[in-house]
C-alpha cells in the first residue's frame, strides 16, 4: 500500500462491471452474422463499464502499463493469468509474496525507467510517452489530472483503454472484499481473452477457503489485530492498523475477527499506544510493505505488550500480497487460520 499519500489510506470502492459481446450494427442480417460469429471466436469485442465509463476493447492489449496505486493487484493479476509479457512499464513491487517465485518475477518486469512524481507515481508526459494500450490503477487517483497525471479522456485520446481496480473508484477501500479480488481475475481475464484461465484460478481459491472455513466452523473467533509493519500514516504511534476492508473479510474466513474494527470508519486506524495496550490481542497478522523482516517487528510488538494473549502465545503470522486485494487471497486465509486454530490442522 502507498502510505505516504491519500490514496494509500483510501484505495477504494464500487466498480461497475458490464460485459458485452457487441456484434457490428448493420441492416445487412449477413453482416450482422458474421460480426457475431467473428466476436464469437475472438472475445472480442468486449466492454467494460468501469467507474462509469465504458471501455471497448477490440483485441488484447499489448502495451500495459500498471500504476504503483500502493498495490501489487493488478501485476499479480496479470502474471497469475500468464500476462506479464503484455507489461512494458510495471511500477507495483511489495518486495515479497506468499506466492512462490512472484516476487522475482515482478522484479524482472520492465519498469519503463519511469522517474516517479510526488505523488509517488506515473507523471503525465511520461505516461503518454510510454504508448500504452491499457493503463491499470487501483484507484480513481491514478488519472487524477491535479496529482500530475494523466486522464482517462486523455489516455483515451492517444488510444489507451484505462481500468479502475474494483472499489476503486471513490477511493474507499473499507466495502472491500474477496469477491473484489475475484472481479479484477474476472474482468482481466475478459479483456485479455483467457476467461477459462481466470474462472479456474477462481474456482481453486475459492475450494481452498471452503476447505479452511469448514474446519474452523464453530470455533471461537480470536480477536486478530492487523497492521504494516514499520509504517507511519498518522500521528499517533499506530497509524497504519487495519480497521475495515478486505482484511476483515480474509480474517472471518479463516475464522477470526479485527479487534480494531470499530476504530475507525475508514480502511485505517491511527491509535495511540494507550488505546493499542488496553485492547485485548489473541494474534498478530503483520502486513510486510518492502520490509525484508517482519517477523522482527511482529517479535518486537509481542515484546511490548506481554499483557496481550498474542504474546503469551506468541501467536502471530507475517504476511504480504495475500492479504490485499489480488489472485491468492487464499493463502493469507490458510496461514491466518493455522495460527489461530492450530488444533484444527
Amino acid at each position: 500500500m502507498s502510505i505516504n499519500r491519500p490514496a494509500a489510506t483510501a484505495l477504494a470502492a464500487a466498480l461497475c462491471l458490464l460485459t458485452a459481446a457487441c456484434g457490428a450494427s448493420s441492416d445487412d442480417k449477413a453482416s450482422d452474422d458474421t460480426a457475431e460469429v467473428a466476436a464469437s471466436k475472438t472475445g472480442y469485442p468486449v466492454t467494460l463499464d468501469n467507474c462509469g465509463q465504458k471501455e471497448t476493447f477490440k483485441k488484447a492489449p499489448s502495451r500495459v502499463v500498471v500504476m504503483n496505486g500502493a498495490s501489487v493487484a493488478e501485476v499479480s493479476t496479470l502474471l497469475a493469468l500468464g500476462l506479464g509479457d503484455r507489461v512494458v512499464a510495471n511500477e507495483q513491487s511489495y518486495g515479497a509474496s506468499e506466492v512462490a517465485g512472484r516476487a522475482a518475477a515482478i522484479k524482472k518486469l520492465p519498469t519503463g525507467n519511469v522517474k516517479l512524481n510526488d505523488a509517488y507515481d506515473v507523471p503525465r508526459e511520461t505516461m503518454l510517452g510510454l504508448r500504452p494500450d491499457l493503463v491499470l490503477s487501483t484507484t480513481s487517483y491514478g488519472f487524477d489530472e491535479k496529482n500530475g497525471f494523466a486522464t482517462r479522456d486523455q489516455l483515451g485520446e492517444v488510444g489507451a483503454s484505462t481500468y479502475v481496480s474494483p472499489q476503486g473508484c471513490d477511493q474507499d477501500t473499507s466495502k472491500m472484499t474477496v469477491a473484489d479480488s475475484y472481479r479484477l481475475l474476472r474482468d482481466m481475464g475478459k479483456v485479455f481473452n483467457v476467461s477459462q484461465k481466470a474462472e479456474k484460478l477462481i474456482a481453486a481459491s475459492e475450494k481452498n477457503i471452503a476447505a479452511v472455513t469448514d474446519k474452523v466452523k464453530g470455533e471461537k473467533k480470536p480477536k486478530v489485530m492487523v497492521l504494516f509493519s514499520n509504517m507511519s500514516m498518522g500521528g499517533n504511534d499506530f497509524s497504519s492498523v487495519v480497521a475495515k476492508g478486505i482484511y476483515n473479510d480474509i480474517l472471518a474466513k479463516a475464522g477470526g475477527t479485527n479487534a480494531f474494527e470499530n476504530a475507525s470508519k475508514t480502511s485505517f486506524a491511527d491509535l495511540s499506544k494507550e488505546k493499542v495496550a488496553a485492547t485485548d490481542v489473541d494474534a498478530l497478522v503483520v502486513i510486510a510493505y518492502n520490509d525484508p523482516n517482519p517477523a522482527a517487528y511482529a517479535r518486537k510488538l509481542l515484546k511490548e505488550f506481554p499483557q496481550w494473549p498474542a504474546a503469551k502465545n506468541n501467536a502471530y503470522v507475517t504476511l504480504s500480497d495475500s492479504m490485499y486485494l489480488g489472485p491468492s487471497n487464499d493463502l493469507a486465509v490458510q496461514k491466518i487460520a493455522e495460527v489461530l486454530h492450530p488444533d484444527a490442522f
